[in-house]
């Protein structure tokens, strides 16, 4: 039996520890012990330790000799899993692009150098005055966080240091990265790669709360965007992944389209997006099982995709922003693939973690609720 080290134990990776299970593989799930680490009751061995704990974890995938080593739809333990993977000669991409892939500093000079086009960008740790010969509005983050976190668009100078500070806090190095705004259409992209050829599975429509923190509310496939434009981002996507070095698993790149057809990168995670975007919609629109196609990437076994583009996918999210949508939570409807209220009280929302529930579906044609 196949032995797999899944880094992560919330909600977002008990499809996956699902998936592998169903396919008789052993889990050993890696995750710090809390109420929200409920993959714990269904991996076949856990492990209290954080996933920023790479010498322990490396210890352990050692001691049990497992044979691969994966998460998906988070960022913050892929420099451990491909540390990890390098020491013991496992599927995974470099240590280096586990640190380029998850630093948006560092990623942004890797797409100037490549030729990926990008908004104009600084590192900082505190305000910095010559953040004011930027073009207003910009787009604070953290130089190393997912899921909304920290991020803020900031239309006036005077309120740049409070949203640095904010940003800085949510950052694990503690730095914030400042860019300029680009207004557009927001999409990503889902890829897996294998011995660095890349396979563009489909392209998301997003829908977002807008300024100041632009969580999403919506997730379409597939993209609804004109074909001459789809073209020009699978063209940005490829540029982006071999930009930072990904050359194995999963890849969510996000963009902005301009009204002119311009496409912007935003930034690529070397993962699953997040959101049931990876886990769940890719092969309710694709017929492509996205995540039997991560756990083989991880365990050597690799075949490619096969696209039927069988339908449309999509999930809506729970908040005070879309509370019209609570009449659809309390009926059935035959598009319907999965929902839950998580929280029974809707608040407006600053990062993902925030949102009240959540409705997946499948349909013939895109669902407008």
């Amino acid at each position: 039996m196949k032995k797999l080290a899944v880094l992560g134990g919330s909600y977002l990776q008990l499809p996956l520890v699902k998936k592998a299970k169903s396919l008789g593989v052993e889990v050993h799930c890696f995750a710090w012990d809390s109420p929200e680490t409920i993959c714990k009751h269904e991996a076949d061995f856990f492990y209290p330790i954080s996933v920023m704990e790479t010498d322990q974890i490396l210890e352990v995938c050692q001691r049990v000799q497992v044979d691969g080593i994966t998460t998906i739809a988070t960022d913050i333990c892929i420099p451990v899993i491909n540390t990890i993977a390098a020491k013991m000669g496992l599927v995974g991409n470099s240590p280096e692009s586990g640190v380029v892939a998850t630093n948006k500093y560092a990623m942004r000079q890797r797409f100037v150098d490549a030729g990926v086009r990008s908004p104009r960008f600084m590192a900082v740790e505190s305000y910095d005055k010559a953040l004011n010969n930027f073009a207003f509005p910009v787009i604070i983050k953290p130089t190393d966080r997912s899921g909304s976190r920290g991020v803020t668009r900031v239309d006036n100078p005077s309120d740049l240091k409070a949203a640095i500070e904010n940003a800085a806090t949510e950052s694990l190095e503690h730095k914030a990265i400042v860019e300029e705004f680009v207004d557009g259409k927001e999409v990503s992209v889902e890829s897996i790669s294998w011995k660095g050829k890349h396979y563009i599975l489909t392209i998301t429509d997003k829908v977002t709360t807008g300024a100041p923190s632009f969580v999403e509310l919506e997730h379409h496939q597939p993209s609804q965007l004109p074909a001459e434009i789809q073209e020009k981002i699978r063209e940005q996507t490829l540029k982006a992944l071999d930009a930072l070095g990904v050359e194995f698993g999963a890849g969510h790149a996000e963009f902005k389209i301009t009204d002119a057809g311009e496409v912007v990168a935003i930034e690529l995670g070397a993962r699953m997006g997040g959101d049931f975007i990876g886990s769940h919609l890719v092969e309710l629109s694709t017929g492509y099982d996205f995540l039997k196609g991560v756990i083989d990437v991880a365990l050597n076994r690799f075949t490619e995709p096969e696209i039927t583009n069988a339908a449309c996918s999509g999930v809506y999210f729970l908040s005070a922003e879309s509370k019209h949508l609570l009449p659809y939570f309390e009926k059935s409807g035959e598009f319907e693939v999965e929902k839950q209220v998580l929280r029974p009280e809707l608040v407006r929302i600053t990062n993902s973690n925030d949102r009240s529930g959540y409705l997946i579906y499948r349909s013939a044609q895109k669902i407008i609720l």
